[in-house]
């Protein structure tokens, strides 16, 4: 599978931003999808995950203002930030779950700054 993650951008507390990841190279309305996010000098991390029967989970640091979902007609799945804080700063990263995750895409740089 191939992913290519985009939207972030420089924004101020309390902004909203909506990631997109198109996903190629596999059969994606059978795959379960996560984000995750890596901030400087920490571990990667999930940050939702939404299966392929649209069963979602929202992890919860970020429940409440982030929102995960998918469209199998673009082969995209989005991860919609809203009251984004400077916390939130990190590269998002898209990825198939489980034994049909692939190679790690460049993620797309989110930061929230005053």
């Amino acid at each position: 599978v191939q992913l290519q993650a985009s939207g972030g951008g420089l924004v101020q507390p309390g902004d909203s931003l909506r990631l997109s990841c198109v996903v190629s190279g596999s059969t994606f309305r059978l795959l379960d999808m996560g984000w995750f996010r890596q901030a400087p000098g920490r571990q990667r991390g999930m940050v939702a995950s939404i299966t392929f029967g649209g069963t979602v989970d929202i992890k919860e640091f970020v429940k409440g203002r982030f929102t995960i979902s998918r469209d199998n007609t673009k082969n995209t799945v989005y991860l919609q930030m809203d009251n984004l804080k400077p916390e939130d700063t990190a590269v998002y990263y898209c990825n198939a779950l489980g034994r049909r995750a692939g190679p790690w895409g460049p993620g797309t740089q989110v930061t929230v700054s005053s």
